[in-house]
């Protein structure tokens, strides 16, 4: 999944008294290559690797259990409402099964500029600016509207649902997120306002703890809200401390292991159980609302502004012994080549 430029081919070095001497930019060079070779080497395990092709601003996307994908296209610039957005149906090998399976403007469907979007039984619920929308998964045909307009919500962005089938909606620009319970008329109440959610975008539930997860736009947050309905900070940029920029995207795998996309910085991180943070795939061009399919063990991965997307296989754990040592640099005989930073 990372897409590594590699660099022009180096002049050749020139010796002096039998030693070889390099040029800087040659050293530079040979550095750039030596970042590709670890990285083609880190990405062996990714045996199943996927393109989808003509997209329209993809915001968005999320894996039924049957390994089906569901990718939400704004078709325009994200927040406009000229009801031209529509939802893409794809199959695990990446290949498009329906381009425009839910289409704005077509067969009595408004759909604006969809974005977040959760599967309970047989419903594809999708946020829409101000409004949640309910299709029927199997036909597309429209199930239900929820409107927040007594909510006065503009940028509903993230959206997910609970092992109960509870959905939780994030509001970017008010800083709250809302509860809808399918089984009392989709009934909303306010689940959380707090100005540290950042202006929240991606949000998911942790498959072991059950908590609301959460990640901020404006300063690279990541965020925890427990059963308590308590906010907690888990990795917050600060004079002393970063790495993260405008935060959308958030998912789990099977193990717990957390993905987040950076859509600034352009890359997509892995975060295990322990808080090691780690970049499983840089260069890439505005990654957005990503996904796991869990069954399968695969991160989908939308590029809002190149108009496609992703599908990669991840590494499994090679051993559950916490207690295992992690490799380094020093495995591959590279102790010069680590980073001065450490992983918070």
């Amino acid at each position: 999944m990372s897409h590594i430029l590699l660099p022009s081919s180096p002049k050749e070095p020139h010796s002096s008294g039998g030693t070889l001497i390099f040029s800087r930019k040659t050293l530079m060079s040979l550095h750039s290559v030596l970042w590709f070779i670890l990285l083609a080497l880190a990405y062996l395990p990714m045996s199943h690797a996927s393109q989808i092709v003509n997209l329209a601003s993809p915001q968005h996307i999320v894996a039924d259990h049957d390994a089906t994908y569901f990718i939400a296209n704004a078709n325009g610039d994200p927040g406009t409402r000229e009801n031209k957005g529509f939802i893409t149906k794809v199959n695990k090998d990446g290949e498009i099964t329906n381009l425009h399976f839910i289409q704005g403007g077509v067969n009595s469907v408004t759909l604006h500029s969809p974005n977040g979007m959760a599967i309970v039984g047989d419903i594809l619920y999708v946020a829409d600016l101000d409004t949640v929308r309910g299709f029927h998964k199997q036909t597309g045909e429209p199930v239900v509207n929820i409107p927040f307009i007594k909510e006065h919500c503009q940028t509903l962005t993230g959206l997910t649902a609970d092992q109960k089938g509870t959905l939780f909606v994030s509001d970017s620009d008010s800083n709250r997120i809302y509860r809808l319970d399918p089984s009392q008329e989709h009934a909303i109440t306010l689940f959380l306002h707090h100005e540290s959610l950042s202006h929240p975008h991606g949000i998911a539930i942790h498959p072991r703890s059950g908590h609301l997860m959460g990640v901020g736009w404006d300063d690279g947050k990541i965020f925890e809200i427990d059963e308590k309905g308590v906010l907690h900070e888990l990795f917050v940029n600060s004079f002393f401390s970063g790495g993260f920029y405008n935060l959308d995207g958030i998912d789990f795998d099977q193990y717990g292991t957390m993905y987040v996309s950076d859509m600034t910085a352009g890359k997509v991180w892995r975060i295990r159980n322990n808080h090691k943070k780690e970049v499983i795939a840089e260069f890439l061009v505005s990654p957005s609302g990503l996904a796991i399919d869990r069954a399968n063990h695969l991160i989908l991965v939308p590029y809002l502004y190149a108009n496609g997307a992703e599908i990669n296989g991840l590494e499994r754990p090679s051993n559950t012994n916490t207690k295992k040592k992690s490799r380094t640099w020093s495995d591959y005989g590279m102790d010069w080549f680590k980073k001065d930073s450490h992983d918070e």
